[in-house]
């Protein structure tokens, strides 16, 4: 069995770990940007970052999932929604999943997602941001041939 938890700052050099196995990894370089340990710490030094991780029963941590709280901060994504000083209090960027090919297959970012949702939802927050690949896979754009540019989405209030 697999558990996701949420973690502080002094498991922040384990989830590292993962992101820069998977970033190693993968085939398609483009397709996955990791960020320097410098930018994670930095949002966890300052309280305004969520750590989740996926856990076997042996203690094994096999994915990541890290969420920025920015606040009114210059990097926050609904300055480019053009979003009010307000709202952009209530924006949390799902920033970062990694997920280690041994552990793939058991919806784990899904998972983690789930749970960093579940606490967002209860602190407040209202939108959940994001960036993504843009042009899809082609896998993505022929299943999906309506698919768009994703648009700020207000979480279930």
């Amino acid at each position: 069995m697999i558990n996701i938890i949420r973690v502080g700052r002094e498991r922040l050099k384990e989830a590292y770990e993962i992101v820069n196995k998977v970033d190693q990894g993968m085939n398609v370089p483009e397709w996955f940007v990791a960020e320097p340990y410098e930018e994670f710490d930095f949002w966890m030094r300052e309280e305004r970052g969520l750590l989740y991780l996926a856990v076997d029963e042996d203690e094994n941590v096999g994915a990541m999932f890290f969420v920025i709280l920015p606040g009114l901060h210059p990097d926050n994504l609904g300055y480019d929604l053009n979003m009010e000083e307000e709202q952009l209090k209530l924006c949390a960027m799902m920033d970062t999943a990694a997920v280690l090919p041994e552990f793939r297959g058991h919806h784990l970012q899904y998972e983690m997602m789930q749970h960093a949702e579940e606490d967002l939802r209860q602190m407040g927050y209202q939108y959940l941001l994001c960036t993504v690949r843009w042009p899809p896979p082609r896998r993505y754009s022929c299943r999906y041939p309506a698919y768009r540019p994703p648009q700020a989405v207000r979480s279930g209030c």
